[in-house]
């Protein structure tokens, strides 16, 4: 009788799991901002249905928008949000499918709040969220998103400026939960590694304006509000972290040139394990 309830369980899972599959928007890919379509060749197990997928947010630019004029549409591609993209996205695919049991996906996904998207996907990344333009509407549906147990990652923004966009629009979607520093002894950093002397990860282009061990010399874009890193989230009601916020870093870069050479290793290494960390928490907690 006991194995007759397990088989049944396994069964009541496939069948869920057959459904979440069959509900969610197949493969897409769009030219990004730095890779031309088809620029990244796509591996042969692209169309693999797996456990995760990196779930790149699509946004329409705010007024800080630094592509203005040179961008597109924004669900055309060619736009703020596809910074990095792919290269980023399938470099820590391939890193989160070596370093962990988790079954991964080779290529990203994009997701549009306006379309209800992001349910399929427990984990959300967005680039460049300090020159957004995210509405009214997408601000609700990703606090939907996040409350109904989703993950959200802001990354890749930097100086005052940066901020007070992002803050602004994230506090319409988030009024009643404050932005707060993370501490380290939260277990989110303690995952798979423990992650505790956080760093400022530069990006590729400001790698020339000068680091010394891992410390950026100068602020990024001149402004000394670039200087040194905020490691900061929004928790729920019931003490879970749904939202990520690096600050005056930016991981993605560090995700995007791992394989390169010329990008420092020790960078690139924390830019992982922090990511591995924030995949494993959000499929756990």
């Amino acid at each position: 009788m006991r194995l007759r309830k397990v088989f049944g369980r396994v069964a009541g899972c496939l069948v869920f799991l057959s459904a979440l599959y069959a509900f969610q928007r197949p493969f897409r890919e769009l030219p990004g901002v730095e890779y031309p379509l088809g620029d990244i060749p796509l591996p042969p197990d692209y169309q693999e249905r797996t456990e995760w997928a990196f779930a790149r947010l699509m946004f329409p630019p705010g007024p800080l928008n630094g592509y203005q004029g040179r961008d597109w549409p924004w669900r055309e591609g060619n736009s703020l949000w596809s910074q990095d993209y792919p290269r980023a996205d399938r470099h820590f695919s391939l890193a989160v499918r070596r370093l962990t049991r988790v079954h991964v996906r080779s290529v990203e996904q994009l997701v549009d709040l306006d379309q209800g998207d992001a349910y399929d996907w427990p984990w959300l990344y967005a680039v460049q969220v300090g020159e957004w333009g995210l509405t009214d509407k997408q601000g609700q549906e990703l606090r939907e998103y996040c409350l109904r147990g989703g993950f959200f990652m802001a990354d890749d923004f930097h100086t005052n400026a940066e901020w007070n966009e992002f803050a602004t629009r994230m506090q319409k979607a988030f009024p009643d939960h404050a932005i707060v520093d993370v501490p380290d002894s939260d277990p989110i950093y303690h995952t798979v590694y423990d992650v505790v002397d956080k760093v400022q990860v530069p990006g590729w282009s400001h790698l020339r304006r000068g680091y010394k061990d891992s410390v950026p010399i100068l602020g990024i874009y001149n402004d000394l509000s670039g200087k040194g890193a905020h490691w900061r989230g929004i928790y729920d009601d019931k003490g879970r972290l749904m939202v990520a916020i690096s600050y005056n870093s930016d991981v993605g870069d560090a995700w995007e040139y791992a394989d390169d050479p010329r990008y420092p290793a020790n960078l690139a290494d924390e830019a992982i394990r922090l990511g591995v960390n924030y995949i494993i928490y959000a499929m756990s907690h």
